[in-house]
């Protein structure tokens, strides 16, 4: 969809509804979004009523506009994978407890335009 945003990628990785949306806010207006779910459970709304054929209508709500793929970055090879594709964003939307991160060796600054401009 092309829109202001266009050209913008953004990485994904976060869970439930609020950070999602922001994601999905910035799909709508043109930016590339990648979400990154965990394999197994994917994000939690997927098990949120209320369901449409077999869908949940707030996971469709919250991640519309988006590509999806599957990354277990609990292992030290999909950590590894992950590190490789963030220099390729310009975003990382994520909403997990302060000090994951930097518990996995992530520096503040760690996507594509964050760290050209640091």
């Amino acid at each position: 969809m092309a829109g202001p945003l266009e050209g913008l990628k953004v990485l994904d990785i976060a869970t439930i509804i609020a950070a999602p949306f922001a994601a999905t806010l910035l799909a709508d207006y043109g930016a590339e979004v990648l979400k990154i779910e965990m394999p197994g459970h994917g994000d939690g709304v997927r098990s949120f009523p209320p369901f449409k054929d077999g869908k949940p209508l707030w996971w469709k709500a919250a991640n519309r506009n988006k590509k999806f793929a599957t990354l277990d970055l609990r292992t030290g090879e999909g950590l590894a994978l992950f590190k490789q594709l963030l220099p390729r964003f310009d975003v990382l939307i994520e909403n997990f407890r302060p000090g994951t991160l930097d518990r996995w060796g992530l520096p503040r600054r760690c996507c594509g335009r964050s760290s050209r401009a640091s």
